[in-house]
């Protein structure tokens, strides 16, 4: 699993969000079938962007609680 293509994927959809703040919420298992990996790999790579603070994880105070990523301000 190439960990910059999969940042790149997920800045790309942070970037080209139409919501304000500009975030996303993503499902591990779509991601995994467009890179054809198990979902646990976008997972663990996901966390790792998250604690090099590459990304930031968030959760959702309205209903549904997603977890949501940003970029970094």
């Amino acid at each position: 699993m190439d960990k910059e293509l999969l940042f790149q994927r997920i800045e790309n959809m942070i970037i080209s969000s139409t919501k304000s703040p500009k975030y996303i919420s993503f499902s591990t298992v779509k991601m995994a079938d467009l890179f054809g990996v198990k979902p646990i790999e976008i997972e663990r790579e996901v966390q790792k962007l998250v604690e090099e603070g590459r990304l930031k994880k968030a959760q959702l105070s309205e209903l549904p609680s997603y977890e949501v990523y940003m970029l970094p301000s």
